[in-house]
C-alpha cells in the first residue's frame, strides 16, 4: 500500500490527531489560521474519541507517520452522556479564563459549554456515529476507503447496528465518497446527516470485518 498502514490509536498519537484535525478542519482543507490554539479542533471532533472510544479509534500512517485518522463511536448517546460527565466539565476548568481571538476561538469556546448532541430518533436507528479525515498528501490514493471500511469493520465488531456522520452543506461533494461505500442522505439539519445499516453492509466490506 506504498508504505501506508492501519492501526489504532495510541495515547502517543494525540498530537498527530490534533494537528490532522485543525489542518482539515476548513471542509477538509487547512483552517489553522482559524484558531489562535490549534488544538482546538481537535478537542471537539478527535480526542473525546482518542479517551473515550480508543477500540474504534484508527490512524492511517505513511512510513511511521501518521497523515489521517478515522474515530467512532458504537454508542452515540453513551457517549454524549460520557462527555458530559467526564468530558466537557474538564475542558470548561481548563479553558474556563481563555479568550476568544477568532470566530473559530468563539466556536470552540462555547462548544465546551453548548455541545451539539445528535437528535434521539437518529442515534437510534444508527447508533454509531464517525469522523474521518486525511491530509492532502493521503488523499486519493484509496486510503480514505480503506481506512473507512476498517472502521465501519471495527464499529460492527462493537455491536454497532447502523452509523451515522455529518456533512458541512457547504461540502456537498463529499457525500458522493460515503456514497460509494454505502451511505445514504437521511436529513439536513442543515449539516447533511448520511446514515448506513451495518447488518447489511456490502459482501467486500464483510470479508474484511471477517475474512475466512
Amino acid at each position: 500500500m506504498d508504505g501506508f498502514t492501519i492501526r489504532v490509536a495510541t495515547a502517543e498519537d494525540e498530537a498527530a490527531l490534533s494537528d490532522i484535525c485543525v489542518r482539515t478542519a476548513d471542509r477538509g482543507k487547512d483552517a489553522s489560521d482559524h484558531y489562535s490554539d490549534y488544538q482546538y479542533p481537535g478537542l471537539i471532533w478527535a480526542l473525546p474519541y482518542l479517551r473515550f472510544c480508543r477500540d474504534t479509534c484508527l490512524v492511517l500512517t505513511r512510513h511511521g507517520k501518521v497523515v489521517g485518522y478515522a474515530v467512532g463511536t458504537p454508542d452515540t448517546l453513551q457517549f454524549e452522556a460520557t462527555l458530559k460527565n467526564s468530558w466537557w466539565p474538564e475542558l470548561r476548568q481548563r479553558f474556563g479564563q481563555r479568550a476568544a481571538l477568532s470566530p473559530g476561538d468563539r466556536y470552540v469556546l462555547d462548544y465546551f459549554h453548548e455541545p451539539e448532541v445528535a437528535p434521539n430518533d437518529i442515534a437510534t436507528r444508527f447508533p454509531a456515529h464517525l469522523h474521518i479525515n486525511l491530509l492532502p498528501d493521503a488523499q486519493g490514493k484509496g486510503m480514505g476507503r480503506e481506512l473507512l471500511e476498517a472502521l465501519l469493520c471495527s464499529l460492527k465488531r462493537s455491536g454497532a447496528t447502523g452509523v451515522h456522520l455529518g456533512v458541512n452543506h457547504l461540502n456537498e461533494p463529499v457525500t458522493e465518497f460515503y456514497r460509494k461505500v454505502g451511505f445514504a442522505e437521511i436529513a439536513r439539519l442543515p449539516s447533511i446527516i448520511m446514515a448506513m445499516d451495518l447488518c447489511a453492509m456490502g459482501t467486500e466490506i464483510v470479508h474484511r470485518c471477517d475474512p475466512k
